[in-house]
């Protein structure tokens, strides 16, 4: 019996932390890979990309970092007062209530057919301005706020150590630099391509995002009826 229940663990472990993944496509869906397609038909589209990579990748870091600590704080205190199950469902709850406020906030910027105008600067963007831009997307926005929050309180509310953040930046991080590896790759070829590929992401990112989030609130729903 007790062989079984370690393995029913084990097993929860793993869906928990591959659950959370696909909610890197929601980080980056939107201005965020849009400038990432600008930038890399940059002027200085190899310098400029990096920076922005690394703005992106300290800012997701800081905040998956930060929610972690809140929400393992919270489920600490809770755990010794004798409430551990309490507050794993409490925050099941809290990331239940962000998911569904995401998927509201995604569904309400589908009609936006085109990229703010600020971004046509982007082609003359240097390294440093790539990386305050970076850093305040994903710092600031609303939605990355949000889903880091949910990403960090999961991992947070089932136990795991601090580490299990990094696969879904790494992640994050992955998909941002598509348009970069697009580059490096095909050069010429994939400047051709990248604003084809930005219009669509601009019309049809939204649709993957709410696909995701509706996956991972299923599985947050899923938790709570146990």
């Amino acid at each position: 019996m007790g062989t079984r229940s370690g393995g029913r663990s084990r097993k929860g472990a793993s869906v928990n932390l591959l659950s959370v993944l696909p909610l890197a496509v929601v980080m980056v869906a939107g201005p965020q890979i849009i400038a990432a397609i600008f930038l890399a038909s940059s002027e200085q589209a190899r310098r400029s990309s990096l920076a922005y990579l690394l703005g992106a990748g300290l800012a997701v870091l800081a905040g998956l970092t930060v929610w972690y600590l809140v929400f393992h704080a919270f489920r600490g205190a809770e755990t010794e007062h004798g409430k551990n199950s309490g507050a794993r469902h409490l925050i099941d709850w809290v990331v239940l209530a962000v998911l569904l406020a995401l998927m509201v906030m995604v569904f309400g910027r589908r009609k936006r057919s085109q990229p703010p105008k600020w971004m046509g600067r982007l082609q003359k963007a240097s390294p440093r301005f790539a990386f305050g831009l970076g850093f305040l997307l994903f710092i600031a926005m609303p939605s990355d706020e949000g889903t880091m929050l949910a990403v960090a309180a999961s991992l947070a509310g089932q136990g795991k150590p601090w580490w299990h953040v990094l696969p879904f930046l790494a992640l994050t991080l992955l998909l941002l630099a598509l348009p970069l590896l697009a580059l490096l790759a095909f050069g010429r070829r994939a400047v051709a391509v990248l604003p084809k590929v930005r219009d669509w992401a601009n019309d049809h990112s939204w649709l993957v995002s709410e696909a995701v989030l509706l996956i991972f609130a299923a599985l947050v729903v899923s938790d709570l009826v146990k």
